[in-house]
């Protein structure tokens, strides 16, 4: 029986059309424990776009029995929206601690998780019945399990029962971390038809373990390609078959072979720099084909052990020295007095869409982008205790001009700037304007000021990497004496510290700057 389709339905369909062909945002960078110098199991998150970067931690609490979760949307939108109810499930009765921002990102079982939105058959729309979001998922995952196993089939669960809505685009993907693997998650609605009481799934999803000697990259469009639902490898919806049948863009008669990220992703001929890039730098003996993006494995094994701090590079990268870097074009070179070419000190990678129809540039997406809100690149460690072991390197607007702050999980608190936000106007009361102002006062004349930048952030970064190691030992020791307080009070300490130091630094920084705009 054909049910109308409600008009804000519709009207998602266009809208979903339209961004279809637009760049979008969020870069994923992944490493597998056997494939990171130290044992580390790497995620990470560019949270690119205005969404709420402010640090929210959510204690550990108990519920009553029989009581009820609610189940929000508008979660990325936290900051500047209302949160809109959508429903309520049974809730747990413990729930862990964690990390709550636009997409919440870690607990405290080194539980940690990494967002981006993917493009997709437009077919898989969500119903206006689904209420779970990928955020909302997160919470839930991070709230109830400990391990990345546990969460994807809670959150695959979830999705099946009360139906995935859809908050940017099509298809979400998450990067699921713990202390010994991480894996890749895909989810896709199942078209706008369904109901609750229709008695199917609401979504249909997947996910694959990254080989623990390899590295991935997810920038916005499905990776995964291959099902094999009995594979201790992978994990699958049962109705993955069932669903594209339905929706008409699977044939399981025409004898083609099933590609996940072909049918429900819509990869074909995608090309991306990202994964171009980072490829390209993980294993540099390869030959990668820029425009062969989409026929990448989903993962390789690097030529050489990958570390936090190399994460890190790779996401304040411009693609400085190869062919798509925008800082480089010719259009950014004029002839001097003397009839020499020089390099406009105008020219920058961060261009935004005014400058590059002005001078013609050709646009390509690097990693690091001026319209970030948060970033982070997590550690989860099994030879340590969960508060220490896991570690998330975060920071604020741009990752090109901006430190990355060590925040261990076990951490209990940080300074109020850091959960204050309001991008409405300017506030030196909240952190982030402190790193927005940097990065736009940097781009306004890159050539010069780039420098003045580095020389504040590049010893300022090594010094966070090096005083954590200290930092971290200092807390086994705590630990070993069994003085749980002590380790989450030396933690805590710290990490305000180093917000402090750093947002500081940054607001001189941004008044150093605007001096030299000012007389030059």
């Amino acid at each position: 029986m054909k049910r109308k389709i409600a008009t804000s339905t519709i009207l998602l369909l266009i809208i979903t059309l339209v961004l279809s062909g637009s760049a979008l945002a969020c870069t994923d960078i992944v490493v597998g424990k056997d494939a990171s110098t130290d044992g580390s199991v790497i995620t990470s998150h560019t949270v690119d776009g205005r969404y709420d970067s402010r640090i929210q931690i959510i204690p550990a609490q108990d519920h009553e029995s029989g009581t009820m979760a609610p189940v929000y949307e508008n979660i990325v939108y936290g900051d500047h929206m209302d949160l809109v109810k959508l429903g309520e499930i049974p809730q747990a009765e413990h729930t862990y601690k964690y990390f709550h921002g636009a997409y919440p990102y870690a607990n405290e079982h080194q539980l940690i998780i990494g967002e981006t939105t993917l493009g997709g058959a437009r077919e898989t729309t969500n119903s206006e019945e689904a209420i779970m979001t990928i955020e909302q998922l997160e919470i839930f995952a991070l709230q109830r399990t400990k391990t990345a196993r546990e969460a994807i089939k809670l959150m695959g669960k979830l999705a099946e029962k009360y139906g995935y809505k859809e908050s940017c685009y099509l298809g979400e993907c998450l990067t699921v971390a713990d202390k010994n693997e991480v894996w890749v998650f895909e989810i896709f609605g199942v078209g706008p038809l369904w109901t609750p009481e229709s008695g199917k799934p609401g979504a249909v999803w997947a996910a694959k373990k990254v080989p623990d000697n390899h590295v991935t990259v997810v920038p916005n469009f499905s990776r995964i390609r291959k099902i094999d639902p009995d594979a201790d490898d992978m994990m699958v919806s049962d109705n993955y078959i069932a669903v594209a049948e339905e929706l008409g863009i699977y044939d399981s008669e025409s004898n083609e072979e099933f590609y996940w990220n072909e049918v429900y992703g819509d990869v074909k001929d995608d090309t991306s720099l990202r994964l171009w890039r980072v490829y390209s730098e993980m294993a540099p003996s390869k030959n990668w084909n820029y425009n062969k993006a989409a026929e990448y494995p989903f993962s390789i094994k690097p030529d050489k052990k990958v570390s936090a701090q190399d994460v890190i590079a790779m996401f304040r990268d411009t693609s400085e020295n190869s062919p798509y870097d925008m800082a480089d074009n010719e259009n950014w070179y004029y002839e001097d007095e003397s009839g020499e070419m020089k390099k406009s000190v105008y020219a920058t990678p961060q261009a935004d869409g005014a400058a590059r129809q002005l001078l013609d540039l050709e646009y390509y997406r690097p990693i690091a982008r001026y319209y970030c809100s948060y970033f982070f690149v997590s550690q989860s460690r099994n030879w340590l205790p969960d508060e220490i072991g896991g570690v998330i390197w975060f920071g604020l607007d741009n990752p090109e001009n901006s430190p990355f702050v060590p925040m261990n999980v076990g951490v209990e608190a940080v300074p109020t700037s850091w959960k204050t936000l309001n991008r409405d106007k300017f506030d030196r009361d909240s952190s982030w304007w402190a790193f927005a102002r940097v990065d736009d006062f940097v781009n306004m004349r890159y050539g010069d000021l780039k420098p003045e930048v580095d020389s504040v952030l590049k010893p300022m970064q090594n010094h966070m990497f090096e005083l954590q190691k200290e930092i971290e030992e200092k807390a086994v020791i705590l630990d070993i004496t069994q003085d749980e307080k002590a380790v989450k009070e030396l933690l805590t300490n710290h990490t305000k510290s180093l917000m402090h130091w750093t947002e500081n630094r940054y607001w001189k920084l941004g008044d150093e700057l605007y001096y030299q705009l000012n007389n030059n």
